[in-house]
């Protein structure tokens, strides 16, 4: 297997995980997936909360995925990733992190996860850095945008962690099949196929919904 760290991208390439991508497998580990079944277009996002180009990728993109989930166009299923733990302080916040997703996507609806989504993304610790967000920390974030009280205890106990790392591993296997075993943060699939150009702005998402509209 080969494994590169380029910028906050990984990628890592395994003959095993080549061949077809597997759809119900891409919706059963999504942490969330949000808008309607009868949106004309289906994207699936993969991104890991310690990776600093997806944070860049969602401040470019986000509100505009946002606004295309809430006029009907697009349903997205968000898989969290968990390859960048050994970058943060604590040496598993990526887990962590798609630990509390999960409890917010199973707990709340889909404005909170949004709220929540994008909430961890401009906290974002540091790779490399001397501390990162500690569950208590994740849980008082959660419910700053809206997490009841059962859905902060979920994240505070890390009750969630092991569905996680599940969630990921698969979803990380569906994607290295999509790209004939390369893997890399952030990522968007469509039908399936990764979508070129998801760092040059949101052209790429225009170019989807015009071509389903």
């Amino acid at each position: 297997m080969l494994a590169l760290i380029v910028g906050g991208v990984i990628w890592n390439r395994s003959q095993r995980d080549t061949g077809g991508v597997d759809e119900a497998v891409l919706s059963e580990n999504a942490a969330l997936i949000i808008g309607e079944p009868s949106a004309p277009q289906t994207i699936d996002v993969f991104e890991d909360f310690m990776c600093p180009v997806c944070q860049e990728f969602e401040e470019q993109s986000g509100p505009a995925i946002t606004r295309a989930i809430n006029d009907g166009s697009l349903r997205v299923r968000y898989h969290v990733l968990t390859f960048l733990d050994d970058r943060s302080a604590s040496g598993d916040y990526s887990t962590r992190a798609a630990g509390a997703a999960q409890c917010v996507g199973a707990g709340e609806d889909k404005e909170v996860f949004e709220k929540f989504h994008s909430a961890l993304f401009a906290d974002q610790p540091e790779e490399g850095g001397e501390s990162d967000l500690s569950n208590a920390d994740m849980a008082r974030l959660a419910g700053a945008q809206g997490a009841s009280a059962h859905t902060q205890q979920c994240v505070a106990d890390g009750a969630k962690l092991a569905e996680a790392t599940a969630a990921s591993e698969q979803s990380r296997t569906q994607l290295a099949k999509a790209t004939g075993g390369q893997v890399a943060t952030p990522t968007v699939l469509s039908g399936g196929e990764p979508v070129n150009g998801i760092m040059d702005g949101t052209d790429w998402l225009d170019q989807l919904l015009t071509e389903q509209g």
